[in-house]
């Protein structure tokens, strides 16, 4: 009652505070960030081990095992811990609890990496480090193609000129691309000129390293100018490495050139991207922390041009998988829904009160007590996203109680002839209780939500405090702005509705509409009076039509939430085990001009080929199709916007691929942000991990398990993700002949992995390109055209090849 009185005393305080959150609200929401969902805030930090050749079980062994253990001893705060290794490459996923110290848990992981090392292979080089979350998923891919460029010089461009433009948009974290063909300096043996020239691979690789050198001089003071004292250590073009002597014998030297080429090159492509069919390079934008989507889409389209500027001609970029187009529809429909909502709302308080004063009184609390809910939980660190948009629409048609209960009151008291301002203050007196225990009991409704745990957390607590700040903001202002509204809008009812206003149209749609109402609540009452008077007969028919819909309970689906028909398919293909990266990419041919035949050509849009391994492998931390091998594949159709449901496409496709390709492995994985976001990075809602000492005994469990598992009902996409048939070589040094020929088993293993994996593994060296400015890797490495049978294999290692069984 006291604020009332405040508020009719001091009517333009409660009038400028209005004005001032019609002002700020709007900023407040420019400056809010907008997304599909809430930042789900659960805390993971990746760790990528590298070393080139290294088989899968050796990474696991060796490098990620211990790693492993020693997080558990001197990290704190981790929920548990994931790995997964392949050929040369080990991911460690430390998954920690929310209240977690991202900072510190950071430094100790990097630590831990650190000490690690000197227990490791040596060569081993510093891990990749990254931290991320549930929301951290990809929002956008820019395709560079070009008809002039190469695949390496497409590569080129987009690791180390478009993609550092990129990084520097906030919010924005941009890998290494897809596709193409990594640039480095390629040195190529000739294993027939080493074996004649009784040379091996090791010495061309340490005369590349000490020949190519990085070493300062320094200054010298002569007379009285001191001058840089310079030294050509580093050759200035790749063609100048093929001139570095390697040995001197009775007076012939024998150069570089003489048993390799060094070339400006590429190594063995391992992962190859198309779009629409022909070569391309991808680069993936992912989100981070709790930038806005639109945001990041808008400033990344606004840079385009100017990056485009600075590269060759000829090379274009082309924005595709635009996430901002769905984030945009999904917020602009809520949106909307919310303000239909509103407008019908207006609609059903001017139709049963008849005023439009009353009704103009109503309309204006709504939007401020939805713009004081936005500034308040946008102050709190929340976006605006469908969640809270959401809970904005779902309070609309509860925030009209308070002010309109008010108003009513109001009305009923001036119609006993009552002065305007003793009016308003009876009225709001008599319901000021009662309305403050309505609200409460709404919002108390919402505080189950926030003792929710995990993912649910994140995503309907930010609804449930739109809803309780709305409508603690729509009380407030019941009791502050409509009742200084009131004393300047509303009229005695005399003035309101007077005697000879019948031809007034609010006059005549107030009285037809009360008479239609009283007609209706007739009907009701005899309604209402038939039932009492068959009590048993009412009673019994209720609780049958009660028990029958439980008979609609077996077709009714349970799910976290509802499925988004995003116009996007992802398709997870494997190949059998060991399948080359070309054949896998043959493999995509026919599978794409499956699709194409499957879907319409007038609502096909763009299909993108990402094939085997990706380049960096800082990519296999964000990837969530998790690809081990050459044989895998993924392939995104985007369909245009007037299309059939994807869900009917998915489930066709799902049928058809399986039985023209037998022998490859389907699945379809999440393509939206929503389903990614929900599965938090993994291939599928249910993921089943099967633990134990024994590696063959938890195989044996898991091909049991699934058997089991794919008689559920409604099982799709069943699989065990592990591979345990990739074809094996596996050689056998006889270690006394070795010994016996002067030979340790170093050696050999240096002799092995120098042609076959590349010398930057274990003896790492540059090469600055002046004209860029870029270092690139200068490798040694036999080709892999001319290691294609067992007998090259042999000869790769000459030296030994003896000792070799």
């Amino acid at each position: 009652m006291w604020i009332v009185r405040i508020a009719l005393r001091r009517p333009y305080t409660f009038v400028v505070m209005a004005l001032l959150l019609l002002i700020l609200g709007p900023l407040v929401i420019l400056r809010t960030p907008k997304d599909i969902f809430p930042n789900i805030n659960i805390p993971v930090i990746s760790v990528v081990w590298s070393f080139n050749g290294l088989s899968a079980e050796e990474m696991a062994g060796r490098i990620v095992t211990s790693y492993e253990r020693s997080l558990t001893t001197l990290v704190n705060d981790i929920e548990h811990i994931e790995s997964y290794s392949l050929r040369g490459v080990g991911v460690v996923k430390v998954f920690f609890h929310p209240s977690v110290n991202v900072g510190a848990a950071m430094a100790q992981i990097t630590t831990v990496a650190d000490v690690n090392l000197k227990s490791m292979p040596p060569g081993t080089t510093p891990p990749l480090i990254i931290f991320y979350n549930a929301s951290s998923v990809p929002i956008l891919q820019l395709a560079l193609s070009s008809k002039s460029l190469s695949e390496q010089q497409l590569y080129d461009f987009g690791l180390n000129f478009v993609r550092t433009r990129l990084a520097m948009v906030q919010g924005a974290s941009a890998p290494a691309p897809y596709g193409g063909r990594i640039r480095q300096i390629q040195v190529d043996l000739d294993h027939s000129a080493l074996e004649a020239r009784g040379l091996s691979p090791l010495d061309v690789v340490n005369t590349i390293n000490a020949q190519n050198l990085i070493l300062p001089a320094g200054t010298s003071k002569i007379g009285g100018i001191e001058y840089d004292v310079d030294l050509n250590g580093s050759p200035k073009t790749v063609e100048e490495m093929n001139d570095f002597p390697i040995r001197t014998v009775r007076n012939n030297t024998v150069y570089i050139r003489d048993v390799a080429h060094v070339r400006d090159g590429s190594p063995p492509q391992t992962n190859i991207v198309r779009v629409d069919g022909k070569r391309a390079v991808l680069s993936t934008i992912q989100k981070t922390g709790n930038a806005s989507t639109l945001d990041i889409i808008s400033q990344i389209k606004g840079l385009l041009p100017r990056i485009a500027a600075g590269l060759p001609e000829g090379l274009e970029i082309r924005p595709l998988a635009d996430q901002s187009l769905f984030v945009r529809a999904a917020i602009s429909g809520v949106i909307r829904e919310a303000i239909i909502a509103g407008f019908l709302t207006a609609v059903m308080v001017l139709v049963f009160i008849g005023s439009w004063r009353s009704t103009l009184i109503i309309a204006v609390s709504i939007p401020l007590s939805i713009l004081t809910s936005i500034i308040v939980f946008s102050s709190l660190g929340e976006t605006i996203n469908i969640m809270t948009l959401g809970g904005l629409a779902l309070a609309v048609g509860i925030l009209v109680d308070d002010a309109t209960v008010a108003i009513e009151n109001i009305n009923r008291i001036l119609a006993q002839g009552k002065e305007l301002e003793r009016a308003i203050l009876d009225g709001s007196q008599q319901i000021a209780v009662p309305a403050f225990v309505s609200t409460l009991a709404i919002c108390i409704v919402f505080v189950p939500m926030f003792f929710l745990t995990g993912v649910a957390r994140y995503l309907f607590v930010p609804m449930a405090e739109a809803v309780v700040f709305a409508m603690l903001a729509s009380y407030l202002l019941s009791r502050t702005l409509v009742p200084t509204l009131a004393l300047y809008l509303l009229k005695p009812e005399e003035e309101q509705f007077p005697s000879e206003g019948s031809r007034n149209p609010l006059v005549r749609l107030k009285v037809g509409f009360e008479e239609g109402f009283q007609r209706f609540r007739g009907g009701y009452r005899r309604l209402l009076e038939s039932c009492l008077a068959r009590r048993g007969v009412f009673v019994a028919c209720f609780l049958a039509f009660c028990a029958a819909s439980f008979a609609l309970y077996p077709w009714l689906g349970q799910d976290f939430f509802p499925a988004i028909d995003s116009g996007q398919i992802k398709l997870h293909m494997r190949a059998p085990t060991g399948t080359r990266i070309e054949e896998t990419a043959f493999l995509c041919d026919r599978v794409e001009k499956a699709i194409r035949e499957q879907i319409p050509r007038d609502e096909m849009g763009t299909i993108i080929d990402n094939i085997g391994l990706p380049n960096g492998t800082i990519n296999l931390s964000y990837s969530n199709s998790a690809p081990i091998g050459a044989g895998d594949a993924d392939i995104l159709v985007s369909l245009k916007e007037k299309h059939h449901p994807t869900a009917r496409y998915t489930h066709d496709l799902r049928l058809r691929l399986a039985k023209e390709f037998p022998d490859v492995t389907f699945a379809f994985l999440p393509a939206d942000m929503v389903s990614q976001i929900l599965n938090f990075g993994l291939p599928a809602p249910i993921d089943i991990q099967v633990m134990g000492r024994d590696l063959e005994a938890n195989r044996q469990f898991a091909d049991k398990l699934e058997a089991r598992v794919r008689q559920v009902p409604g099982i799709a996409d069943l699989r065990v993700h592990q591979a345990f048939n990739q074809p094996q070589i596996h050689i056998n040094v006889d270690r006394t002949k070795a010994q016996e020929a002067g030979f340790t088993q170093r050696d050999v293993a240096t002799n092995l992995l120098i042609p076959l994996s590349g010398s930057f593994q274990t003896t790492p060296s540059f090469f600055l390109n002046p004209t860029n400015g870029v270092s690139y890797l200068v490798t040694t490495q036999t080709p892999q055209y001319n290691v294609d049978s067992l007998e090259d294999l042999k000869k790769a290692v000459a030296d030994v090849d003896a000792i070799i069984v």
